[in-house]
């Protein structure tokens, strides 16, 4: 069986270290996973508004991405941390994306899909508030999040001049994917 990932970073930043150690954490992905990578950029949507929502309905891409994540079996995201929180844009879309559309639950996208989370960040905490904000979410709208994390700290100097992680964070990425893989597999069989 291959297994469906759909992976993005909380950024819209074309430099974001996040969508780096994303793009890093895909070279370690299991050949049993076919992984789309996003960019929220090409998703753009307005703050959440309910009075829009009630007034127009879901955005369009929201909608796409509500579509996106139903055809995948699990979640990888990058998330960047802002003033010591997740980011606007990563909260934004998970809003969006967490509406009732049509006949279906506003949370049927989100319920028992795997879900792993990373981040990086040139300070010292390598974004784990905002990983544990992302984390915590993330079981909110019911997705079955791993325990498996990784925050980078200092990632400017943790990746090498091929952009490749090294030593634990690289182990730590690693082990991240694999559980990625074997925790998606048990739950879709």
């Amino acid at each position: 069986m291959t297994l469906r990932i759909l992976a993005f970073a909380g950024s819209l930043s074309s430099a974001s270290w996040n969508r780096k150690l994303l793009d890093e954490a895909l070279r370690f992905a299991p050949e049993t996973f076919s992984v789309t990578s996003i960019h929220l950029k090409d998703y753009p949507l307005p703050l959440y508004d309910a009075d829009l929502e009630k007034e127009t309905g879901l955005p369009e891409p929201a909608i796409q991405l509500r579509a996106l994540m139903k055809e995948h079996h699990g979640l990888l995201i990058a998330s960047p941390e802002y003033n010591g929180g997740m980011t606007g844009v990563l909260k934004n879309t998970l809003d969006w994306m967490s509406r009732k559309h049509g006949t279906e639950r506003g949370l049927d996208p989100f319920m028992y899909k795997p879900a792993a989370v990373i981040s990086a960040s040139p300070g010292p905490y390598g974004g784990a508030r905002s990983l544990q904000a992302t984390v915590f979410l993330l079981h909110r709208l019911g997705c079955v999040v791993l325990p498996d994390t990784l925050s980078v700290p200092n990632c400017e100097t943790a990746f090498n001049g091929a952009g490749q992680l090294t030593g634990k964070n690289e182990k730590a990425l690693r082990r991240v994917m694999e559980t990625l893989a074997r925790i998606t597999l048990k739950l879709n069989g």
